[in-house]
């Protein structure tokens, strides 16, 4: 896999995971601001679908949303299939 492309999903997979536990924390203090789920699906969209999971899946948060437990594996999948296609129909070397 590219350098760029590892850098790219490191950097979108940090990102998730800090959204999804400042959300968490969020959730619980009251008077704190959210993260809007939009923006927590935009950053999953963009290669923090994994991290985002396995993040939800671990702090126990979001679990009982399907846009979440059915939205980001669907991602997930959609990411894989994507590494694939440009692996081996575009000759990028994974």
């Amino acid at each position: 896999m590219p350098i760029e492309v590892m850098w790219w999903l490191l950097g979108w997979s940090l990102l998730a995971i800090g959204l999804t536990l400042y959300d968490k924390h969020a959730a619980k203090a009251a008077p704190r601001h959210r993260v809007p789920e939009a923006t927590l699906m935009t950053v999953a969209a963009f290669g923090g679908a994994t991290a985002m999971l396995a993040a939800c899946l671990l702090i126990r948060h979001k679990t009982r949303h399907p846009k979440f437990m059915v939205g980001l594996p669907l991602l997930i999948l959609l990411h894989a299939g994507l590494l694939v296609y440009l692996a081996f129909w575009k000759g990028m070397v994974l």
